[in-house]
């Protein structure tokens, strides 16, 4: 794949319900744009509570509790990421009353994954640093319950298959191992059906956000494949 530069920053979102695909689309657009960095609010959790940082000896007190990560934790991890990277001004505080000013350089470009999931989070996070594109990914639910159906795991590794378009050599077992594959305990259809229904409730009044602040694009396809191209093409025309 030939890659592309950008000739300014981008702060990007991917929305898009359970199975559409998010994960295959960021690593397709930063093999494409090398300057594009995932900045994943769970990673940075997980490592903080790992390093037993301030902020992350306080979020495992919350999860301990069974409590969630209170969202004002998570943008300080968020924060002190894009000020460890030079992104922002070493100075800037969650309390603000504006946001950071954000480097200009395309090499500050960043997709921004796990948060937010409201539009309460996402009016946190306005006043924190400006998102300049989020892009809605959508497939038909039929499309995404299809490729459930046709999941199948190697457990140990963590290696997905699916028998429709990436299907393991011996069918049935791991490419690497020869161990059987096996089904996840929740990809059953109605399971996945609540999931995407709850999606549905929690994504609207986000995307509505978005859609006001002038920043949404969205993107149709039954495919990865067929996404890719499409979200190349507009990344090129806004930040190439």
């Amino acid at each position: 794949m030939a890659t592309k530069e950008f000739k300014k920053a981008a702060r990007i979102i991917l929305v898009g319900a359970p199975g559409v695909g998010k994960g295959t689309q960021a690593e397709r657009l930063m093999k494409r744009y090398p300057q594009l960095s995932a900045v994943s609010s769970g990673d940075l959790l997980r490592a903080a509570v790992r390093k037993k940082s301030p902020l992350g000896l306080e979020a495992e007190t919350s999860i301990r509790a069974g409590s969630l990560v209170p969202d004002e934790m998570i943008l300080k991890l968020i924060l002190n990421e894009l000020k460890s990277k030079r992104w922002v001004s070493p100075e800037s505080s969650v309390t603000d009353a504006s946001p950071a000013e954000p480097s200009k350089n395309p090499s500050a470009s960043f997709i921004l994954d796990g948060f937010p999931r409201t539009a309460t989070q996402a009016s946190r996070l306005d006043s924190l640093i400006p998102i300049n594109l989020v892009v809605s990914l959508i497939t038909p639910v039929n499309i995404i319950l299809s490729r459930i159906a046709s999941r199948w795991v190697h457990a140990p590794s963590g290696r997905v298959y699916n028998t429709d378009f990436n299907a393991p050599k011996v069918p049935g077992k791991d490419d690497i191992t020869g161990e059987p594959l096996t089904k996840r305990t929740d990809d059953d259809e109605e399971t996945w059906k609540l999931r995407l229904r709850k999606f549905d409730e929690t994504s609207q009044p986000l995307l509505g956000h978005y859609e006001r602040k002038g920043v949404l694009w969205t993107v149709k396809g039954d495919s990865s494949d067929e996404i890719t191209p499409k979200l190349f093409q507009e990344l090129e025309s806004r930040f190439a």
